[in-house]
């Protein structure tokens, strides 16, 4: 029972989508080429600067570049600031 628990948590966190605005450090660190240090940084940067206005606004955060973005676009969301 607990393993058919784990596996279906597994599988939901691979097809889920990542809310740039809301996430994580340990969320966001499960997108491609954003380990845990980049991680740090995009939470860093929201606290800073507020939320994200766009998906492509990520490329402002030191160590994220167009490419990273690219690879990841399709598991992006953004949600609206308050």
């Amino acid at each position: 029972m607990r393993v058919l628990l784990v596996l279906v948590l597994c599988l939901g966190f691979l097809f889920a989508s990542v809310d740039i605005n809301k996430a994580d450090q340990e969320e966001l660190a499960t997108l491609s080429g954003i380990g845990a240090t980049k991680a740090v940084e995009i939470v860093t940067f929201r606290k800073a600067n507020g939320c994200f206005k766009s998906i492509d606004d990520l490329v402002k955060v030191k160590g994220i570049g167009k490419k990273t973005l690219e690879k990841n676009r399709k598991e992006l969301t953004i949600s609206q600031c308050k």
